[in-house]
Parts: C-alpha cells; sequence; structure tokens
C-alpha cells in the first residue's frame, strides 16, 4: 500500500490487509481523489460535479459517429478502435444534434489515474434514462462496459446512443456518473439487506405505511398500474417523430410534443410494445440510508422480457432525507426486448441491490444539493414542463 493511499485513506491500515471489506466512496473520498490527483480533468472539475456518492462526468469537444458499438479488448485503445469504425467527426465546442438511432463515441473531459484499491462503474444519470438515452462507459483495453479496472490509468469514452429523442448537447453536457469502489465488489447479501430493513425501513406504500420489504436477491420492486394516490395517469408512452430536446433547457417542453399518458388500465394490464418507451412508477416508495447507495438490476430474465431501468444508481438519502421522508417512488424507463409483453399491477419488475458506503457524506440526495426527484411521483425529465 502506498504511502499517499494509507494518508488518503487511513483506515486501510485496518482492513486492507486481508482486503475483505468493500465499499462505495462517499462524496469527500471523490474529493479527495480530485486534490490528489487520481481524477484528472484540462477543465476545473467543478463543484457541483460532486454528489453524494459519484460523480457527474462531462462531454468533451469532439464526438465520433461510428458504424458499431464496440469494447475494444485487452489489445486495443478507444481511439484505435474509433479509426477504424468512424464515419465522421463532431464538434460539441458549441452544441451539435445527436440523431435518434446512431452510435457515437464521446471522449469525456476526465481522465483517471486509479490506485490499485480502487475501481470504478458508472451509469446514465437520471434524465439521461428518462429521456431513453442509451449510455456506456468504455476504457482503454477495456472488456466490459461501465467498469473500471482497479489501478486504470488512462481516458474515459461514453458510448450514446439516442433511442427515441433526437438531442442537442454540447461540451461539458453531463450524461452519465461514476462512482469508485474500494476492495471486492459483491453484492449486499440478503441477509444484510433484511437486518438493515428491519433497523431503518426501506419500503413504504403510497397511503405511507410501513412494510417489510421483499427481499431475495435485493429488494424487490413492483410495478404500478392503478395510479398512487387516486390517479388516472399511470405513466407515458414517448411519441414517435417528436421534435428535437436541447439537454440543456429546463422546465421548457410541452410533454403533449413528446409524450402520450398512459391511463390505469380497466382490465389485463399494460401491453407493452417493443418498438415504444414508456416512462413507469413503482407501486413501492424506496429510502435509501444515507450510509448506503443502491443500483437496479436494469434487465432480468427472470421477471420478463424488458428492461426497467436505464439510469441504475440512487444516491444515499434517496428517499429518506434525514430520516424524515417516507420514501420516493422508482421512476422506471421500460422497454420490453422483441416481443410484446403484458404487465399486470404489483407484478415484480426489478430488484434494487444495496451497497455498503465507506462512511455517511457530509451531504445526501435532496434539494439541498439540486437534487431533481427527491419527492417524485409520475416524473418525466426536468426538461419538460408538468403535465
Amino acid at each position: 500500500m502506498s504511502s499517499d493511499m494509507a494518508s488518503l485513506f487511513p483506515e486501510l491500515k485496518r482492513d486492507l490487509v486481508a482486503f475483505h471489506s468493500k465499499g462505495v466512496l462517499p462524496a469527500e473520498k471523490i474529493k479527495a481523489l480530485i486534490s490528489s490527483g487520481y481524477l484528472n480533468a484540462p477543465q476545473r472539475l467543478l463543484d457541483d460535479q460532486v454528489q453524494p456518492a459519484s460523480i457527474d462526468l462531462r462531454l468533451g469537444a469532439r464526438a465520433y459517429r461510428v458504424r458499431a458499438s464496440f469494447l475494444p479488448g485487452r489489445h486495443s485503445t478507444v481511439m484505435r478502435k474509433i479509426e477504424t469504425l468512424k464515419m465522421h467527426e463532431i464538434d460539441l465546442s458549441s452544441s451539435a444534434v445527436l440523431e435518434k438511432g446512431c452510435v457515437y463515441i464521446i471522449p469525456l473531459m476526465e481522465s483517471l489515474r486509479l490506485p490499485p484499491e480502487i475501481s470504478a462503474r458508472a451509469n446514465p444519470k437520471s434524465t439521461t434514462g428518462r429521456l431513453d438515452i442509451f449510455t456506456r462507459l468504455i476504457s482503454d483495453y477495456g472488456t466490459e462496459f461501465e467498469r473500471v479496472q482497479a489501478g486504470y490509468k488512462g481516458d474515459l469514452y461514453v458510448e450514446v446512443v439516442p433511442r427515441t429523442f433526437s438531442v442537442l448537447v454540447r461540451e461539458g453536457t453531463k450524461l452519465n456518473q461514476l462512482r469508485f469502489i474500494r476492495g471486492l465488489d459483491t453484492p449486499h447479501s440478503d441477509q444484510k439487506l433484511d437486518k438493515l430493513d428491519r433497523a431503518e425501513t426501506l419500503v413504504y406504500m403510497p397511503n405511507d405505511e410501513a412494510v417489510d420489504a421483499t427481499i431475495s436477491e435485493g429488494l424487490r420492486i413492483s410495478i404500478d398500474l392503478q395510479g398512487v394516490s387516486g390517479e388516472k395517469v399511470i405513466g407515458y408512452r414517448a411519441l414517435q417523430h417528436a421534435p428535437l430536446i436541447d439537454l440543456g433547457q429546463i422546465n421548457y417542453y410541452d410533454p403533449n410534443d413528446f409524450w402520450e399518458p398512459i391511463y390505469a388500465p380497466k382490465s389485463e394490464g399494460l401491453l407493452l410494445n417493443p418498438d415504444d418507451f414508456y416512462i413507469l412508477l413503482s407501486k413501492e416508495k424506496v429510502r435509501i440510508p444515507p450510509d448506503h447507495a443502491a443500483e437496479m438490476v436494469a434487465y432480468d430474465p427472470s421477471v420478463g422480457e424488458f428492461r426497467i431501468h436505464y439510469a441504475g444508481f440512487f444516491d444515499p438519502g434517496f428517499g429518506y432525507g434525514d430520516n424524515d421522508i417516507k420514501g420516493t417512488h422508482a421512476v422506471l424507463e421500460v422497454r420490453s426486448h422483441e416481443v410484446p409483453f403484458l404487465l399486470e399491477d404489483g407484478q415484480f419488475v426489478g430488484r434494487l441491490i444495496y451497497e455498503k458506503l465507506l462512511g455517511r457524506p457530509e451531504k445526501t440526495y435532496g434539494v439541498g444539493i439540486g437534487s431533481s426527484y427527491q419527492n417524485q411521483g409520475l416524473s418525466l425529465s426536468k426538461q419538460f414542463k408538468r403535465f
């Protein structure tokens, strides 16, 4: 263990000897990585990029339209693959359109020089998922999307595929986020999750009634097709051939130009068309205690052939606040795979995997740090006015 790592993480002296511990770095540890030079950028890293347990990554000044998605593999850099598959280069220094259905690879401003004890994992941001923008982090010599090996030194790239809407982006646009993990990357066991539920109450129903969490390989999440609190609208279906969306605009667009409301079905359920993109809501209101984070398993073939979440990371304090919030519904971005699929009210559609933080961050998810979705019901992305 290096001396600078010992000063950055003094607890490593205790528990990295056996290397059995694992934890997600809170904001204060991420800031320490930045100040120690493990996370770099040609433009100054901004304070608002650091979230309670992650950092927002910024698009660089150029993008590449490519013929196909790819992983570089053990023997290639990302740029070497881009040169083989590149169709044209796009200048993002002012702004540019990323067209739906096209694949883009964009170098990010941020680069890494990770110590051997730290790995990283990425997710799309919530707004990115709600706009059906498919993103995946790529690193040089990488063999997996969204994961950065411990000790990685090099540049970062993001694959961007707008699926439903063409979008306007620019240098500095933030589409995905990165969190850092110390130690072995293993999920929270059901036994530990059950203990956490008994201590903190992880699940409430829409009437604020506390209920026992359904735990099986994570916390099970079900779908609401009846409408919480008597609401008739239970979801939204994206319209085909909608206008362009400028990601820099907030509370700007009329949702009627982009979305069709879905009303509570009277009989069988909701039939998902594989060509369509849906915004739906969990029946449960979930809580993430401040010393934990969580990740939604986006695709689970055991519950159906559909994907229910693109932006799968839940920050510490989501639905919890200062222990004064009785849960928040999870907004689900749903797309059926290949075939039509019938969803029924209360059907389990996914699971939340909880992860322990190395410490409680000074600030947790909520309006105090500009979080957009703390008390959300059925919510579209922040670019749209309220229905």
